[in-house]
């Protein structure tokens, strides 16, 4: 009997447990899936490209699909993201390879390694059995920033070294001097005297 009491009391106590874990996995769902809707926290830093950089990018497919790419992750949310992760790091492997000869430097090829490399990372936390909404929203949110510092890369490219920029300065100094030098002096107003 002494038996029986504890056989039922200890299929009693694992039940309780059971239905605790049950509640406590039904609790964990509604968390994630809120946190799977909510909306990437993307900055909204904008660099324009210079002209000289916008000349090479406007034909350059892979960098206008990924330009396309990020401005689609300020309305993404995480499951969005988690949905288009292996797109994405295509997106940006494309770039990373396809970089015109006409930019290639130590710094772009740098910043697209980066940016290809959290595109893998994101890509392999969104496979994960449980992946965690709050890890690929970091993640996520650090593509378009990096982006951002690439466009900023692509810009100094083509900035002017102070050389340059000296002698700029010293054509338009003697472009000025030469224009006055063409114009005739104003005369000074004569005076009467009137006595």
């Amino acid at each position: 009997m002494k038996n029986i009491f504890l056989i039922l009391l200890s299929l009693f106590l694992l039940g309780c447990e059971e239905k605790k874990n049950l509640e406590g996995n039904a609790e964990k769902k509604m968390e994630d899936s809120i946190a799977f809707s909510q909306r990437l926290d993307v900055s909204n830093q904008e660099v324009l490209l210079l002209p000289e950089a916008r000349a090479i990018t406007s034909e350059w497919l892979a960098y206008l699909t990924a330009q396309i790419e990020i401005e689609n992750f300020r309305e993404y949310t995480v499951n969005d993201v988690v949905s288009n992760a292996r797109p994405i790091a295509e997106i940006m492997r494309s770039l990373r390879e396809t970089l015109p000869d006409t930019l290639k430097s130590n710094a772009t090829e740098a910043r697209l390694a980066v940016i290809y490399t959290k595109a893998m990372v994101l890509e392999q936390s969104s496979k994960k059995r449980n992946p965690d909404p709050l890890e690929i929203a970091n993640i996520a949110a650090e593509i378009p920033t990096e982006f951002t510092n690439f466009k900023i890369q692509l810009n100094e490219l083509f900035l002017k070294t102070l050389e340059q920029f000296e002698k700029e300065l010293d054509e338009f100094d003697a472009e000025q001097e030469r224009d006055t030098t063409k114009k005739p002096k104003p005369r000074a107003p004569e005076i009467e005297d009137r006595v």
